[in-house]
């Protein structure tokens, strides 16, 4: 019989367990080309069927449909370029999916309407952009061009004005006939960039030299007024203010002072279209004598981003252009509004819809993706595809295929069959709101195989309480739970923290975060801790003697004859030695359930290897292994509980102590290596004791090689037995045919036969089996000694915590007066705040770091492989989700 695979070795399951990943079947569709899109978009809505990729030596511009994928990035483009217009325009969009046309398998000819549609909007929003723009520039140049006629208007009233005074020498000016360097002569000894302020308004030169730029201002109007050429002239233009001054400095070095630059700084920000923004700008003119000159300060003004326009020399042209460009700004202006109302129009009507085509768009996309991955039949005209499904959603596999007929309308079915293979599934793990975040845990450190245990079952307790032993804090878990408890509760509300970078890590771990301040709480209460303060809920255990004696005299409590109902008692917090006694407790509780984490992790060997019928494992892995952990480290948990239900300071009739001083259990365990056999009698704990660890000693040193060598040994003798077998089955041949005698006979081997001829190597199997075994006797002692972080974390949590109170809030609490309440309000708030950012984010942030470690070393080693591939199946969900992000 051929091997039935993983599919077919289990029966299917009834119900679903997050202790292993589903049962998995390999199924096999034969789809009919016209239902072909129909059935893979209902699969996609289910998201149940995981395909395979069938072409994988083709490439992917080879494929049968890469034609429509190229079609939908162009309608994607499409839609992305709308979208863009859109947050441009501020234009709302409205966050409506239209169920009805994109939850439903869409024929071919709703796919080209919307297409066309979109192609439409479009090109019409191309045009209008296109308009607006170009209208955006010209209105640009006009609104410059105002600016320049009035800076350049005021500039020669002004000057005329100055000039037509008496009292203003004219001597410093150009003539008509004379050369712009006779006077330059003039100004070298005048500073590089003199300048004369008159309001806002800025000249370029010496003093001299200004009065010969008025004079040569003069001269241009008058000259053009009387109708004489005079070789003077002068550019006017718009540059950006910051630019201003390296024109200022590039024309006087260039030109050689030979020119005259007066500028204004335009007060409004202009809009600029190419920059896209309000950009704050300079009107200039410069003078200058000759067409030379004249020609390099444009090179130049050009050259540095400036926009040069035309003025005219003449009052009387100049004010006619003025009007007539304030007259041209206003109608613009218009046009501006009224293609703008129409632009926004046309991107309300597509904001109304391009929810529902993105994902359409999307959708259809991922079809031919996925139709890419099957095998075209031409004799049947049928596409062939394969791929993973849970076994149990087989029949719902079956109904979508059902539906996705009707839908196309046609009357040829798509067939399913089932496939035996020997392939490795894909590991899928039903998951929910609460589970997921703890699946996400071990995810992060490996997928389970198929059918291993799943380690996020345990971790969804072990993970929480071992994060609370080391964060144990009443108070700090309280406000821990409040803030996780509020995202569990508002979740639909905050399910948009889910898209935000920042938060999404908060709100998917919000279960995680819930459980972790619960179990805080607990272990606070256990400990007696709240914000480093005790609390006395129950009677104690001690008292302290009424006549204590005064100011650093040390006393002794009384016993009262009962203990504290549950946790520390709050005595302790009051005494000299409390530190002494938390440090012991919470290293030895560390021991304690770290042996007992581990051996969770060890035990849970078993039921892997029941699954995959490997009971070599249980007997020759799993056995010595505990028996090895046990002799060791059990045993020194057994001290460990042996030594706190001890009253070692208890005194007989007589008075006198019944046992010696406490012994320590970390010499006792050091010299229970280094001297078997031998227990100093100031160290006994009970009789036979020497003897006992001198027992256990040898248990371990026996596993030792146990581990080592057993089953390799054993593995080595069953493939010699196959081998044996098999070459006595070489001989036997199974007559088929007539045509048997010609082709020398055939050997019918089944599936399962060919899997055990796969290649032996005795040697790799010792050298893992070596490996493995000196792993995990290092481990032993490593990872238990890890577990101290426990004890390591909860002090310095406990410490840090007492330091915030003493220094920050308690010294408020003991001033008097009036400014006592100001000071305990800003105590309080100083003291909060820390103990939020502080001991609340950064040390649950490192208590959590640890708790992940002593996950996925301490316990995962134990039992865990994490060699899985996760199970994705095909789901318009998921990629919807992962286009939002």
């Amino acid at each position: 019989m051929p091997s039935r695979g993983w599919g077919m070795l289990r029966a299917r399951p009834k119900t679903t367990s997050i202790f292993r990943s589903e049962v998995m079947s390999l199924v096999q569709l034969y789809i009919p080309s016209d239902v072909a899109r129909f059935t893979v978009s209902q699969l996609g809505e289910m998201g149940l069927v995981e395909f395979r990729d069938l072409n994988a030596d083709v490439s992917a511009f080879q494929r049968s449909f890469v034609s429509d994928v190229r079609r939908f990035d162009e309608i994607e483009r499409k839609l992305r370029y709308l979208r863009l217009q859109i947050e441009r325009s501020d234009v709302d969009v409205y966050d409506f999916l239209d169920e009805d046309f994109a939850g439903r398998s869409r024929g071919p000819r709703d796919i080209d309407e919307m297409e066309e549609r979109i192609s439409a909007h479009e090109s019409r929003v191309l045009k209008l952009t296109a308009a607006y723009k170009s209208l955006q520039l010209k209105h640009l140049e006009l609104v410059e061009n105002k600016h320049v006629l009035e800076e350049v208007s005021s500039l020669f009233s002004e000057i005329t004005g100055r000039q037509q005074q008496p009292s203003v020498a004219r001597g410093g000016s150009i003539g008509r006939s004379g050369t712009a360097g006779s006077s330059a002569n003039r100004y070298d000894t005048a500073p590089l960039l003199g300048r004369t302020d008159t309001s806002s308004r800025r000249s370029i030169g010496s003093m001299d030299a200004a009065r010969a730029g008025d004079a040569l201002a003069f001269d241009v109007e008058a000259g053009s007024a009387i109708g004489h050429d005079i070789n003077v002239g002068f550019i006017t233009g718009v540059i950006s203010r910051d630019r201003i001054s390296t024109l200022e400095r590039v024309l006087w070095r260039s030109l050689r002072g030979n020119m005259f630059l007066n500028y204004v700084d335009i007060e409004e920000p202009i809009h600029d279209p190419k920059q896209d923004g309000p950009v704050y700008k300079s009107a200039f003119i410069v003078f200058a004598h000759g067409e030379s000159l004249r020609d390099r300060a444009t090179k130049i003004a050009e050259s540095l981003g400036a926009t040069l326009y035309h003025v005219d020399s003449s009052a009387e042209r100049r004010q006619e252009e003025l009007i007539d460009t304030m007259s041209r700004i206003d109608d613009l202006h218009q046009i501006l509004e009224n293609n703008n109302v129409a632009r926004v129009n046309e991107l309300t009507s597509v904001s109304e819809q391009i929810t529902t085509w993105f994902t359409v768009v999307r959708k259809e996309k991922a079809i031919y993706h996925t139709l890419n991955l099957c095998n075209y039949d031409a004799n049947r005209n049928c596409l062939i595809a394969e791929g993973w499904c849970a076994s149990n959603d087989i029949a719902a596999v079956q109904s979508a295929l059902h539906i996705a007929t009707e839908d196309a309308g046609s009357n040829v079915p798509t067939v399913l069959q089932e496939l035996r293979t020997t392939k490795e599934p894909p590991t899928f793990i039903r998951t929910n709101k609460f589970t997921d975040g703890f699946q996400n845990i071990v995810d992060a450190y490996g997928v389970p195989k198929a059918g291993e245990v799943n380690p996020g079952l345990f971790t969804c307790i072990t993970f929480p309480f071992l994060f609370a032993l080391m964060f144990g804090d009443l108070g700090h878990g309280f406000l821990m739970t409040i803030c996780a408890g509020l995202l569990c509760f508002y979740e639909r509300k905050l399910a948009w923290l889910a898209k935000d970078e920042s938060m999404r890590m908060f709100y998917s771990g919000r279960y995680i975060i819930l459980l972790m301040g619960i179990f805080s709480m607990y272990t606070g209460f256990l400990y007696n801790d709240i914000f480093s303060r005790a609390m006395g809920i129950f009677s104690s255990g001690w008292a302290w003697p009424t006549d204590a004696g005064g100011e650093g005299v040390t006393v002794e409590a009384t016993k009262l004859g009962h203990t504290y109902a549950i946790g520390i008692d709050p005595t302790w917090h009051h005494a000299s030695n409390s530190l002494l006694f938390t440090n012991s407790y919470k290293m030895k509780m560390s021991i304690v359930l770290g042996v007992i984490h581990m051996t969770l992790g060890i035990c849970l060997q078993v039921p892997n290897a029941l699954h995959f019928k490997k009971r070599i494992n249980i007997l020759h892995v799993f056995v010595p292994q505990i028996i090895f952990l046990f002799s060791i480290f059990g045993y020194l948990v057994f001290t460990i509980l042996f030594k706190w239900s001890t009253d070692w300071y208890a005194r007989d009739a007589s008075g006198e102590l019944t046992h010696v001083s406490p012994p320590s259990l970390l010499n006792m365990l050091i010299y229970m290596f280094l001297s078997p056999g031998n227990v100093n009698e100031s160290e006994r704990m009970f009789r036979g004791q020497a003897v006992l660890q001198t027992f256990l000693l040898l248990i371990a040193l026996v596993c030792v090689p146990w581990m080592l060598l057993v089953k390799p040994l054993i593995l080595r003798r069953e493939h010699r037995k196959i081998i044996s077998e098999g070459y006595g089955r070489i001989s036997t041949h199974v007559r088929v045919s007539a045509e048997d005698d010609t082709m020398g006979g055939a050997v019918v081997l089944t599936e399962q036969e060919e899997m055990e001829e796969d290649d032996f190597d005795f040697a790799d199997i010792m050298i893992n089996q070596s490996i493995h075994t000196i792993e995990f006797c290092l481990n032993s002692i490593s990872n238990t000694a890890s577990y101290l972080r426990l004890w390591a974390l909860s002090l310095a949590h406990a410490q840090l915590s007492e330091v915030l109170w003493t220094m920050t809030f308690l010294p408020t609490l003991k001033m008097s007066g009036a400014i006592q309440p100001i000071a305990i309000m800003c105590g309080f708030s100083v003291w909060f705040t820390l103990t939020f950012f502080i001991l609340i984010g950064m040390e649950g942030l490192s208590a959590f770091l640890h708790a992940l470690r002593l996950h996925w070393v301490e316990f995962n080693n134990k039992f865990y492989d994490g060699t899985g591939v996760k199970f994705e199946p095909f789901s318009f969900k998921a990629i919807l989700d992962e286009a939002e992000e």
